[in-house]
């Protein structure tokens, strides 16, 4: 009985990863552009339509293995929270810009233009967007998970970066990972 049910966990956990898409990884080298995805979580965010905190800078030394890349944390202790359930504590559409997958296209998200919804991390490109995502967030969710399963999710992951994009100047104040 113990076999069967290890067979059965392994099988499961196995399908979750092959769903995964290619994740966003920068030109810093790690997913999230080196920020710590677990202290999102512990960020007191902001209301709609106001500036949210900037994200926590993970660590060089402090790393993990997930998705086909590698994510920085602040703490041990997050990183092992991470690697607990990393499909908790990831960004929704593989760190893309959640607007952009609503729309129908993988683009970078900046780390600092987040939020937390039904407790999953999003994150979009730039303030504007920001913008635009907070109008109708269930709306835009709603769409951006439809276009994900049916054509997005296996679609390259974006090359380009949110830093070199004049609107994001100003949006962050330190290089991570630290």
């Amino acid at each position: 009985m113990f076999k069967k049910l290890t067979a059965t966990a392994v099988m499961t956990l196995a399908c979750t990863f092959a769903y995964a898409g290619p994740q966003y990884v920068d030109e810093s080298g790690y997913a999230l552009s080196g920020y710590d995805p677990v202290a999102y979580h512990s960020l007191e965010q902001a209301p709609v339509g106001e500036k949210q905190p900037e994200a926590v800078p993970g660590k060089k030394a402090i790393t993990a293995e997930f998705n086909g890349a590698t994510w920085a944390f602040s703490t041990t202790d997050n990183r092992d929270t991470f690697l607990a359930n990393p499909e908790k504590y990831a960004p929704q559409f593989d760190g893309h810009c959640a607007y952009g997958i609503s729309q129908g296209g993988k683009v970078p998200a900046n780390p600092n233009l987040w939020r937390i919804i039904d407790e999953k991390l999003y994150v979009n490109i730039n303030p504007a967007v920001v913008g635009f995502f907070e109008e109708d967030i269930p709306g835009l969710l709603t769409a951006g998970e439809e276009k994900w399963k049916a054509e997005l999710e296996a679609v390259e992951a974006s090359d380009r970066s949110w830093k070199e994009m004049k609107a994001n100047d100003g949006t962050y104040s330190t290089e991570s990972p630290l």
